[in-house]
C-alpha cells in the first residue's frame, strides 16, 4: 500500500531540496571547524571561525524555510512531527559546532589539544553520513544506506563521548590553571554535544525510515 500510495504521491519540491541544503550546509561548517582547529596559527583560526558563523546563519535561513512551508503545505513527505523533529536536531548540531567554535575563539585558546582535533574530524564524518542518509529520503530506494550511517553515527556518538571524558580526565589531573581548564572543558563540551546532535538526527531518521520505508 505504501508503494502505491507513493506513486500516486505528487513530488515533494518544498521539503526534500532544503532538507538537501541542510546536509550540504552541515558538511560545510563541519569542514570549517576542522580546518579552524587545524590552523597553524589564530589569524588563520579566525578566517575559518568566521565561515563558521556564517554557515551557522545559512542553516538557520534553512530551519526558517522549512517552518515557513510546514505552515503553508497541506500535504508533506512525511509526517510533520518528524519533519520538525529532523530540522531541530539538524540545526542543534550547527548551533554547536558555532558554539565550540566561537568559545575557541572568544576565550582565545591558543593550543588546541588533540581531542579537540579529534572530536572536529569525528564531526565532520557525522555529517557527512548524515548528508547521505538525508539525500536516500528522496525515494527511500537504499533504506539499507539509511540504516547503516543510523548505526555508524550512534557508535560515532559513543566515541566522542569517550574522547571528551578520557581529555577532561586528563585536564582535571594535569591542568594546574582553572581558567584554562574552564575554557577547554566548555569546548569539548559544546563539541561532544555537536555529536549527541548527530545522534538525534540519526533516531529521527530511523523513526521516518520505519514509517516509510
Amino acid at each position: 500500500m505504501n508503494s502505491i500510495f507513493n506513486f500516486f504521491s505528487p513530488k515533494d519540491k518544498l521539503f526534500q531540496p532544503l532538507f538537501e541544503q541542510a546536509g550540504n550546509n552541515l558538511v560545510s561548517i563541519s569542514e570549517a571547524l576542522v580546518n579552524a582547529v587545524n590552523a597553524p596559527d589564530q589569524q588563520a583560526r579566525k578566517v575559518y571561525i568566521k565561515e563558521v558563523e556564517k554557515l551557522e546563519q545559512v542553516g538557520d535561513d534553512i530551519t526558517h524555510a522549512i517552518f515557513l512551508g510546514l505552515g503553508k503545505t497541506f500535504i508533506t513527505p512525511f509526517d510533520r512531527e518528524d519533519i520538525h523533529a529532523l530540522v531541530n536536531a539538524l540545526d542543534d548540531i550547527a548551533d554547536y559546532i558555532y558554539a565550540a567554535g566561537m568559545n575557541i575563539d572568544l576565550y582565545n585558546i591558543k593550543t588546541i589539544n588533540k581531542a579537540m582535533i579529534s572530536l572536529a574530524e569525528l564531526l565532520l564524518e557525522m555529517c557527512k553520513d548524515l548528508n547521505k542518509a538525508i539525500r536516500e529520503l528522496r525515494t527511500f530506494r537504499n533504506t539499507g544506506l539509511i540504516a547503516e550511517v543510523c548505526l555508524r553515527i550512534n557508535a560515532g556518538e559513543s566515541r566522542a563521548d569517550l574522547i571528551c571524558n578520557t581529555e577532561l580526565a586528563s585536564l582535571f589531573d594535569n591542568e594546574q590553571d582553572a581558567i584554562e581548564l574552564i575554557k577547554q572543558k566548555e569546548v569539548l563540551q559544546m563539541l561532544e554535544m555537536a555529536s549527541d546532535k548527530c545522534d538525534d538526527a540519526a533516531n529521527v531518521l530511523e523513526a521516518i525510515l520505519i514509517k516509510n520505508a
